[in-house]
């Protein structure tokens, strides 16, 4: 089976319309879900960039592949995903943003790594958008193949990460901004001073990473909607290149006989407790889309959904698993397939372990780990010793720490035991 990773940056798990967005319409990736599977709880095992890209390739928490950040990872590459297709016969591309230290075009039989800005120069010299360029480069890839092998192909878009340090943040192309002009986007039930003043003090300050960037993005009604408007435009122009992407392989003759996989790096914080990016372990930040496509599925599962705990971790063990290729003893995912495979339901993941580490200095962006279940969430901030609990049931946008109420301190006890054990699994 060839193998197609569509890979979105910043884009999480309501920024789709089949998802029931009120604004949005990503009329392609809802055809995708349509043919396939959608998970409604996706996570990240840590909500950034650089690292979550690293467990997505090596199928490994971050305390294992040891990329805390925009680094190599120490994972050897013949454990990768890529690695081992390619081993094994398979003609290997990645094209768009790598983010894991300099990009390692020897282990591909196509490279194309680039990212950081919406607006790039061709060789001629030429402006090109970031996201054009992807396609076209995803489609070269795609056209120039060998036939007589099977492929895999990591579409990396840089699009809906904002350009930092631009003013404008979001740049999509012209043709674009006549999309959700006429349209008012909610603003959310958090997006508000109180619920920035709840989070903890080494957050609910103006040093922190999160609301500097809350500044750049949302601190006035009018920017908000500005900013949000062109972030869903480009997420619409990801939309339209992976229609494209997968046009071609319908026209080839290979779509019936390609795993397809939409997900993302990280959420996304749209100004809910008063922030803006992603990093900590609230639900914003830590729930991607994964929308999977296989050739496999039964028809009576196809547009089904799911509500069980997928990871990015998961990813690389179900790629190698579909494609027959023994997963490596250090992958710490699981091949999610026999999810919409099995005929029974196999056991699953009631929890997991999420990590982040620090960036820049605890005021900028401090470290955080969290043990997540459906129910409830336990928090832990390393550098301040500090420990939260959220009912989530109760409490779905995570207002109301609970961690100093007596009549708990059983729940609380328990989490933190839990955590500490699945934290040390991690490594």
């Amino acid at each position: 089976m060839n193998v197609l990773v569509l890979y979105a940056d910043d884009w999480r798990f309501d920024t789709l319309g089949c998802a029931a967005n009120p604004v949005l319409k990503t009329p392609n990736l809802d055809r995708l879900a349509g043919e396939g599977f959608r998970f409604t709880e996706n996570c990240v095992t840590t909500s950034i960039c650089g690292v979550s890209r690293a467990c997505l390739f090596t199928g490994q928490w971050m305390s294992r592949h040891g990329n805390p950040g925009f680094k190599a990872f120490k994972t050897p590459w013949a454990e990768t995903y890529p690695g081992l297709l390619r081993a094994n016969g398979y003609f290997v591309g990645h094209v768009g943003k790598w983010h894991n230290g300099k990009f390692p075009a020897e282990n591909f039989d196509f490279g194309r790594a680039y990212h950081g800005k919406h607006w790039i120069k061709q060789a001629d010299g030429t402006p090109i958008h970031v996201t054009r360029k992807n396609e076209n480069d995803a489609l070269e890839f795609l056209r120039t193949r060998p036939t007589d092998k099977p492929f895999c192909l990591t579409l990396a878009f840089f699009a809906t990460h904002a350009e930092d340090g631009n003013p404008k943040q979001y740049l999509p192309q012209p043709e674009s901004m006549e999309l959700y002009q006429n349209a008012t986007i909610p603003v959310p039930k958090t997006a508000t001073d109180e619920a920035f003043r709840k989070l903890p003090p080494f957050i609910a300050n103006e040093k922190n990473e999160g609301r500097v960037r809350w500044h750049w993005r949302f601190d006035t009604p009018e920017k908000y909607q500005e900013m949000m408007k062109n972030y869903f435009r480009l997420a619409s122009e990801v939309d339209a290149t992976c229609g494209r992407v997968v046009e071609q392989l319908k026209q080839q003759g290979v779509l019936d006989n390609t795993l397809i996989i939409f997900t993302g790096d990280n959420g996304y914080f749209h100004a809910e407790h008063g922030l803006a990016d992603k990093w900590y372990p609230h639900q914003e930040s830590i729930r991607v889309p994964l929308i999977v496509r296989d050739p496999r599925m039964a028809a009576a599962k196809r547009g089904g959904t799911n509500d069980d705990f997928t990871l990015n971790v998961d990813l690389a063990p179900t790629i190698l698993a579909a494609t027959g290729i023994k997963a490596p003893a250090t992958m710490q995912g699981r091949d999610i397939a026999p999810l919409y495979l099995a005929a029974v339901k196999p056991g699953w993941r009631a929890e997991f372990f999420y990590e982040h580490a620090i960036i820049g200095s605890v005021s900028m962006i401090p470290a955080s780990e969290a043990l997540v279940r459906k129910d409830w969430k336990y928090f832990y901030w390393p550098d301040f010793k500090l420990e939260q609990l959220f009912h989530l049931e109760a409490d779905p946008f995570e207002e109301n720490d609970l961690a100093q109420d007596p009549a708990l301190a059983g729940r609380l006890a328990e989490m933190r035991t839990r955590f500490t054990e699945l934290k040390a699994a991690a490594k």
